[in-house]
């Protein structure tokens, strides 16, 4: 063999390696995921029904009084998200626990398309099938939407404290309030940035203002909407920092 065919040879060994080298993660990156509408809407209908009688017996209201599907938002996310639809297929297939793989794949297919769209993930054209579910990756589901902000909402502010008349102090130049789904434990204060609005502080005398007067702090507390201007009930309050600037 003379040298001009092996170093042909080499040139062709080495550019197979890179395209086997590069093939996995070609076929990764063109792979479908669940944000690509991998089910359809009548499917997940089905699906709603079917988990509306086999499922909702074990899978009741949270704590917090939400009805819904237990493989939902943070959880989902944090048990499936990464991997392949077949994973999450196979564990809505292992229920009802008392009967596992009892109710036949295309009604699994069913559960797991209405799962999908309960986590935020749009419908297709086509149904989800057996054959498609290893060609397919979970996201992480929506963000969950924080609740609107009313009169009593319970929420989390930024602002600067400033004296008030007749020893009252106040939120000034605050961030918009952020309504808070329920009392959270305490935390480290938040970074937001300042606003535009004013907040009378209730009760603000058990947390020595008079050691934080011009400071960037953060409250939680229950907000109340009066006519001429707004309160907030104090449960949380810390310093974000020793000077009022953005």
């Amino acid at each position: 063999m003379t040298r001009e065919s092996l170093f042909t040879i080499a040139i062709l060994a080495a550019a197979l390696a890179v395209a086997l080298t590069d093939s996995p993660a070609r076929a990764q990156e063109s792979a479908k995921t669940v944000a690509d509408g991998v089910y359809t809407d009548a499917q997940a209908a089905r699906g709603s029904a079917v988990y509306d009688v086999a499922c909702i017996g074990c899978h009741r209201a949270d704590l917090g009084g939400n009805t819904g599907p237990a493989l939902k938002d943070q959880r989902f996310a944090r048990e499936f998200a990464g991997k392949d639809l077949k994973t999450f297929f196979g564990k809505v297939a292992a229920m009802p626990r008392n009967a596992p793989a009892s109710l036949g794949d295309n009604v699994y297919l069913d559960l797991v398309a209405y799962l999908l769209k309960e986590n935020g993930f749009p419908a297709g054209s086509q149904e989800l099938t057996a054959a498609a579910l290893d060609g397919v990756r979970v996201l992480p589901g929506r963000p969950k939407p924080p609740p609107p902000v009313g009169d009593f909402s319970y929420v989390e502010v930024v602002g600067c404290l400033t004296p008030g008349p007749a020893k009252t102090w106040l939120l000034t130049r605050a961030s918009a309030p952020v309504a808070l789904a329920s009392p959270p434990p305490a935390s480290a204060a938040s970074p937001a940035a300042l606003g535009s609005g004013t907040l009378h502080l209730v009760d603000a005398m058990a947390y020595a203002p008079d050691d934080h007067n011009g400071h960037k702090v953060y409250v939680r507390g229950y907000l109340i909407k009066l006519p001429d201007e707004q309160r907030m009930t104090i449960s949380a309050f810390e310093m974000v920092s020793p000077t009022c600037i953005d």
